[in-house]
């Protein structure tokens, strides 16, 4: 009797549990990781915000520099200052796009409920870290060290999910949804800059054109 109830034992949830177990011992570690990797974004997308507002803080300057400039009938300084202008706009826009595609892979995280969502929700988060951390390394080559990691962490992340998960990985849908998320973070970020930096004048801009060849 007592050999029966062994091999039926043996025999019968043994599998199943087994699963189970495992799945529920992957998600509690998977947890921790989890929101490690929200604290290393959100500590980030800190540092982008505050270059954010610098950079804001000199274009404003800058713009104030290209009005004095034009007032002193100075328009060779004041081609100086707009071109220096165009181009904290373009690092603006960069940092901004950064830190919006942050917050878009903070929340994916945040929002993960099951075990088999991890590797789907997580692998065009990857794509994204090395676009953004490419992106930045022409600015702050410690910024892309540091979303490397992240990046770094989020594969940790879905090789542990990927162990107990049968979810199977399209790179055509993961391509098409970090184009996405890039492509959303983009326009958001033009916006911003918008609404952030004044517009020089059409006019101003042709002025300035047309009158530092004659100055020359």
């Amino acid at each position: 009797m007592t050999n029966f109830i062994k091999k039926w034992v043996k025999k019968e949830p043994e599998g199943f549990r087994e699963k189970v177990g495992d799945a529920l011992k992957s998600k509690a570690f998977l947890k921790p990781m989890i929101e490690n990797a929200i604290k290393q974004i959100q500590i980030q997308v800190n540092k982008l915000d505050s270059a954010c507002i610098r950079l804001r803080d000199k274009g404003l300057k800058i713009f104030n520099d290209i009005v004095s400039a034009i007032q002193r009938q100075d328009l060779q300084h004041a081609s100086i200052f707009a071109n220096e202008l165009a181009e904290v706009r373009k690092i603006n826009k960069m940092v901004t796009q950064a830190k919006l595609a942050l917050e878009q892979i903070a929340l994916r995280l945040d929002t993960v409920k099951e075990l088999g969502d991890v590797t789907i929700t997580l692998s065009p988060a990857i794509s994204v870290t090395r676009n953004i951390g490419s992106e930045l390394s022409k600015i702050a080559p410690e910024a892309e060290k540091e979303i490397e990691e992240i990046g770094s962490i989020l594969s940790e992340i879905i090789v542990s999910a990927s162990q107990t998960s049968a979810e199977s990985i399209s790179f055509e849908a993961v391509n098409e949804d970090a184009e996405k998320i890039i492509s959303e973070a983009s326009v958001v970020a033009e916006q911003r800059v918008r609404e952030i930096f004044p517009e020089l004048p059409k006019s101003l801009n042709q002025m300035i054109d047309e009158k530092i060849p004659e100055e020359a």
